[in-house]
């Protein structure tokens, strides 16, 4: 598809994910929210004049209007453990439509670990709400966004991209049914009860179909109030240690920056399943060497081949074409950005003679206003057809002149 690119436009992107890197590198760039919000009040800094960040389990990613991609990088790893040196040699950088198509495929699901997940529209959605309220999201961030957004409705409303339910924390439930010998009556642990912890949960207790499940977090009142929504039980984080003792199956969607669950607190002997849905991991990769442990993570849970995900490769062309819509309609925005100045300068222009002459003030205010706007539309059509900026703006002020005259 030929867009409109006639306006210039240093909208671009930096950042790393799955398809390139394991969790533990991965968790080396992610962010927390603190660390976010101190990042963009560095922006200016930067020369990075509009931004957010994209931090996930499965990816980190910083979006912004800058002329120097590499400012964006050097933005992202003021916060982040892993250094720039690291950073460069794994991460993609993209730029210009090839930037804006590649958020609009991960707000879309299809850049998504599990194709066609929509966990990520909430996650997007946060991020965007923390720039704004820092004054980061300017009119082109905040417009492709808004867009993206408006693309991901379209493609889940009118295509099957999302059918089934498969997503990583339902990947996470299905694991449970597969490798645990009963569901019935075992001590399941889930810690972390933010929106994706809250999620993870009301998917046990719907598909295993069982309540016997203690939630843990250190913000006690979440947790207590998702406990009594679905009639589960409660602990505080200082009573993990001892839960860990009796636990069949645990389950960590935390954002700790460091490993919450030792090796030291499980080498008991006891067999559990332990899924850290978590990045950075959340627990300690020793855990790998206890026999009586099977430790997966998102990275393991990601490697799901169904018929649900065949359907929805089916559906990958519908969403492009989506996709490739909404696209243009970006560009067609960018292209009139570069009319404002010319636009407001000859509202004023119109504005004046208006005032200028009372015997044009016979007609009501809202009928001025239409003619105006006429005549403003009329003027970036023809710059549209023909850019010639100064003839267009003295023909748009003699046919106002001769409508009203």
């Amino acid at each position: 598809m030929v867009y409109v690119k006639s306006t210039p436009f240093h909208f671009c992107m930096a950042g790393v994910n799955y398809r390139k890197t394991d969790g533990h590198l991965r968790s080396r760039y992610a962010l927390n929210d603190t660390q976010y919000e101190n990042l963009l009040q560095l922006a200016g800094s930067f020369q990075v004049e509009e931004c957010f960040v994209i931090s996930t389990c499965n990816r980190t990613e910083i979006y912004g209007t800058t002329d120097n991609v590499h400012k964006l990088m050097q933005l992202l790893c003021t916060h982040t453990e892993g250094d720039l040196p690291g950073f460069e040699q794994i991460a993609y950088l993209k730029k210009g439509e090839e930037a804006v198509r590649h958020l609009f495929d991960v707000v879309s699901g299809l850049d998504s670990q599990i194709l066609g997940d929509y966990e990520i529209v909430g996650q997007v959605k946060k991020s965007v709400k923390i720039a704004r309220q820092a004054g980061m999201l300017g009119a082109y961030t905040d417009r492709v966004s808004n867009l993206a957004f408006q693309c991901s409705k379209k493609i889940k409303t009118s295509t099957c991209l999302s059918g089934g339910t498969i997503s990583v924390s339902f990947a996470a439930i299905q694991y449970l049914k597969e490798n645990l010998k009963t569901t019935i009556n075992q001590n399941i642990l889930l810690i972390g009860t933010g929106k994706f912890g809250r999620i993870t949960c009301k998917n046990l207790v719907d598909y295993l179909n069982t309540k016997n499940i203690t939630l843990l977090n250190r913000s006690m009142y979440k947790a207590e109030a998702l406990a009594q929504e679905l009639g589960l039980k409660v602990a505080p984080m200082e009573e993990l240690p001892n839960l860990l003792k009796t636990a069949d199956a645990v389950l960590v969607a935390t954002n700790a920056k460091r490993p919450i669950i030792l090796k030291e607190h499980l080498n008991n002997g006891r067999e559990m399943v332990v899924i850290d849905l978590s990045i950075p991991f959340n627990v300690e990769e020793s855990v790998k060497e206890l026999s009586s442990v099977n430790l997966i993570n998102v990275d393991d849970l990601s490697r799901i081949k169904d018929e649900t995900l065949e359907k929805r490769n089916a559906e990958v062309p519908k969403a492009k074409a989506i996709i490739d819509t909404h696209i243009q309609e970006f560009f067609e925005w960018v292209s009139m950005r570069r009319y404002v100045p010319v636009m407001q300068s000859l509202k004023s222009k119109l504005l004046e003679i208006q005032e200028a002459q009372p015997y044009l003030m016979a007609t009501s205010s809202k009928s001025t206003e239409k003619r105006i706007q006429n005549a403003i539309n009329g003027m970036v059509n023809k710059m549209r057809r023909q850019d010639n900026k100064g003839c267009h703006y003295l023909e748009a002020i003699n046919e106002f002149m001769t409508v009203t005259a």
